[in-house]
């Protein structure tokens, strides 16, 4: 009799291609990391070139520097092109670069909304568009954006970042709707309170943290590698048939009341 072969593995993301924005450091950097321990050649995204290319090193063989500006347009739809040149393909792409700017409503200008939707939505919108034309043709691809718990959920004096990520969330769904057809599966994961190192000084303030504790079902900041479970999840075939959704990563934060 012979002996049968073992199924490969649900998460197993070899001969994968990924490209990952923001991923020089924080939620980014955790999420190539474990896309690159899990079998997938990925692409690091940043503006940074020397500083993704120490990256790169540390991730290993796997792993690519890719320094490019996602606010420029011809800049990211050339990167696609390299990675697509390089590779022949390109699988899973994961928008990961967000920005942040906490004003009252009548304090915030129009003119730093508008900049702030430029990097937050319409970056990401067209590094799908690119990536997702390269997918088309291979009937299989992986889009997942990071949106944010402050896309469900707001607060006063944070309306243009709620703003953003709510559209976000909202593009993810249209791009689930309109790509579905052609084997592309488009999702987003809403982090909350992450100890990275934009919140530094949020973190190494106790007041935050007793807040934390109150606030937050498992009540403790979130770390980086604990994001990367549900990024591996929405690029692996486990995740074949989910598209279109929201996974929601804050510790219990929109549980907790």
């Amino acid at each position: 009799m012979q002996a049968s072969q073992p199924s490969p593995s649900l998460f197993d993301l070899s001969g994968q291609v990924a490209l990952v924005t923001g991923a020089g450091r924080g939620l980014g950097l955790a999420i190539a990391r474990a896309l690159a321990d899990h079998g997938a050649a990925v692409w690091l995204g940043g503006r940074d070139a020397t500083h993704l290319q120490s990256v790169a090193n540390e991730i290993g063989p796997s792993a690519r520097a890719l320094p490019f500006d996602i606010s420029d347009e011809a800049a990211a739809s050339a990167a696609v092109q390299r990675v697509r040149a390089a590779c022949g393909r390109l699988d899973i792409l994961v928008n990961a670069v967000g920005q942040r700017r906490r004003e009252p409503l009548d304090k915030l200008p129009p003119a730093a909304l508008r900049e702030l939707l430029e990097t937050n939505l319409v970056a990401a919108w067209h590094l799908c568009r690119e990536a997702g034309a390269v997918m088309r043709q291979q009937g299989h691809g992986r889009l997942i954006n990071l949106t944010s718990i402050a896309g469900p959920i707001a607060r006063a004096g944070d309306a243009a970042y709620t703003t953003s990520k709510g559209a976000l969330e909202a593009m993810t769904r249209a791009l689930a709707a309109e790509l579905g057809a052609h084997g592309i599966t488009a999702n987003a994961i809403a982090p909350g309170y992450f100890a990275t190192e934009t919140n530094a000084a949020m973190v190494d303030d106790p007041g935050v943290a007793h807040w934390l504790q109150q606030r937050t079902s498992l009540g403790r900041w979130g770390q980086p590698q604990e994001i990367a479970g549900a990024a591996v999840f929405l690029a692996s075939p486990a995740a074949s048939y989910v598209t279109g959704q929201v996974i929601v990563v804050d510790g219990g934060y929109l549980a907790h009341f």
